[in-house]
């Protein structure tokens, strides 16, 4: 089967194994976002959405939905750093891509679409506070993993946190903790 934008009832009663009328259960009681199409009143889901409710059920993923994307941008202005945290995550096997300022991780982001970014909070220009709620607000980027790497306090970690970053680490940092936490937001 290929990967569509939207999937049938059938397509879903056979990547999970159930009978059909078992899916339009899930759809009428809500469970499951779906659709009606004019007319025939078949019903359809969105991958998107068919991939929330496997997560929210902690019921297995078709490989075809697991993304291979392992690209992660890094977002830092501090050079050395940058390629500190770029040495850590090519040893954990993932593709690495650096932006020094927030306005060149816009454009990254938009040519790139990585798995994940890390975001410095203090950068010159477009710092990293204003890069996180532009991000949010566009909805091609509402599954991008956001990891925070900074130096600045707990509390501004926890805004960042607020602010829809998944995750927050302080510099300086465990390299093993930088591992785990990207492998985490990643799976």
């Amino acid at each position: 089967m290929t990967k569509a934008k939207t999937l049938t009832t059938g397509d879903i009663a056979q990547y999970c194994d159930v009978n059909l009328r078992t899916v339009i259960r899930w759809i009428d009681n809500g469970s499951l976002k779906g659709y009606k199409l004019p007319g025939g009143g078949n019903n359809r889901v969105t991958v998107k959405d068919f991939v929330a409710f496997l997560n929210e059920n902690k019921m297995p993923m078709p490989n075809e939905f697991v993304s291979s994307n392992k690209t992660i941008l890094i977002v830092e202005d501090d050079k050395d750093m940058a390629n500190a945290i770029k040495r850590v995550l090519k040893k954990g096997g993932a593709e690495c891509d650096i932006a020094t300022n927030g306005f060149l991780a816009g454009s990254k982001l938009m040519q790139h679409k990585p798995a994940l970014m890390t975001l410095d909070l203090s950068m010159p220009g477009l710092n990293g506070f204003e890069l996180l709620e532009h991000i949010r607000k566009q909805d091609e980027f509402q599954d991008l993993k956001i990891l925070v790497i900074s130096a600045l306090n707990q509390d501004s970690l926890d805004k960042a946190l607020a602010m829809g970053a998944n995750a927050a680490l302080s510099k300086p940092f465990d390299n093993d903790q930088l591992l785990k936490l990207v492998d985490q937001l990643t799976q």
